[in-house]
């Protein structure tokens, strides 16, 4: 893994840097605006795989240590936070929970736990049962995605409605049922990368106050209306036979994790494969970035590339997790900063779409092609903070 609490052989070497920001990065929806990352349960401690000081030699697993003593402790105890949350969630579903709070920190806490598991079966599949891991990865991918939508749906209309009000200057009623945000954490921490969003002059500025108000109630019912609907079948998800049978999958997974015919008593080596892999894909992904010099906002064909670092820089965090016991803490900062990517660049294509919806007044039109601008800078800015924050300048600069 990178820096010196990786898990790379000796021979192995990289140019380091120390990290920007400091705190965990946010492996769900985050909360709108990059606010404070959600803090997570503690992962089980691995075997005796701790580790090291930063530029010290990339730390071993101990003597005696297999890979099913490392690997089965972490999928059981993911298993049973999932179990845990999921008690959570149904305690929490009742209708005297009435403002769900609850039930929507379970939520969390239950996608946490379906990520880690799913992502783990990804990345270690060839020291478990394919066949098993590849179907239960499929569903629990299928149900996390299934959990995030009503999340995502409100934390993107909290930005988009807190940027209206910051662009324009008019009073934009808060979204219904969320919390106001702020949306300009991204652009802030990049305004020493020369990333700066749209700033209306008066005219521009009066002109955006007339249709900031109508294009934020348009919002709201297009948002809104895909949060329901999504409410719903997070609902009806919960409901179904196929979630019962994740759920007693998972539930048997707490008990006994299958593995592969000969792994049992083979050395916590095996597990370091692997990791690399994960690792050596999530640098080969940056480094296929498109390089600075052909950014532009108005660049959404290039938003899948940093999409799909962003998942990648995940999978890489898990395996971290299971083989040394904590994430990776020196890429914290590049982690945020594809979170706040991500919810930019689904911010701008909301409003967009929103743009596109037909017989709206020409007010209201252009102050969502304002807001659209605005995000799309948003997307630049935390594509700046990523490469000041990311670790590894090598992987920056290779051909």
């Amino acid at each position: 893994m990178p820096g010196g609490a990786g898990v790379r052989r000796p021979d192995h070497q990289t140019t380091t840097r120390p990290p920007v920001a400091e705190g965990g990065p946010e492996d769900g929806p985050p909360s709108a605006g990059g606010g404070p990352p959600e803090a997570e349960p503690g992962s089980p401690q691995p075997g005796n795989l701790q580790p090291g000081p930063r530029g010290a030699a990339p730390p071993r697993p101990a003597d005696g240590v297999t890979a099913d003593a490392v690997l089965a402790p972490y999928l059981q105890g993911q298993a049973g936070d999932f179990l845990r949350s999921l008690r959570l969630h149904r305690e929490h579903s009742a209708p005297s929970d009435a403002n769900g709070q609850g039930a929507e920190a379970a939520a969390r806490a239950l996608r946490r736990s379906a990520r880690r598991i799913g992502g783990s079966l990804h990345t270690f599949r060839t020291v478990l049962d394919p066949v098993w891991a590849d179907h239960l990865r499929t569903e629990l991918a299928w149900l996390s995605g299934t959990l995030a939508r009503e999340h995502a749906y409100a934390g993107r209309l909290t930005r988009l409605l807190d940027a209206l009000h910051q662009l324009s200057g008019a009073a934009v009623p808060a979204a219904r049922g969320t919390k106001p945000a702020a949306t300009k954490s991204a652009g802030a921490g990049a305004s020493g990368a020369g990333v700066a969003g749209p700033a209306p002059d008066a005219q521009g500025r009066a002109a955006l106050g007339v249709g900031a108000a109508r294009a934020g109630a348009l919002l709201e019912r297009q948002l809104t209306l895909a949060r329901t609907r999504a409410h719903s079948a997070a609902l009806q998800a919960l409901g179904s036979s196929r979630f019962h049978a994740v759920a007693d999958a998972v539930a048997l997974l707490a008990s006994e994790v299958p593995l592969a015919p000969g792994t049992t008593g083979r050395g916590a080596e095996a597990l370091l494969e692997p990791a690399e892999r994960a690792e050596q894909r999530l640098i080969g992904a940056v480094a296929a970035l498109p390089p600075d010099a052909s950014a532009e906002p108005y660049n959404e064909a290039q938003d899948a590339p940093w999409h799909q670092t962003r998942l990648l820089l995940r999978l890489h965090r898990y395996a971290h997790e299971v083989v040394l016991g904590a994430a990776d803490p020196v890429l914290t900062g590049a982690g945020h900063a594809l979170d706040l990517h991500r919810d930019a660049a689904e911010a701008a294509a909301a409003a967009a779409a929103a743009a596109r919806t037909p017989r709206i007044a020409p007010a209201t039109a252009y102050a969502l092609g304002v807001l659209h601008a605005d995000q799309r800078h948003e997307v630049e800015a935390a594509r700046a903070v990523f490469r000041e924050t990311w670790p590894y300048a090598a992987a920056m600069t290779a051909p």
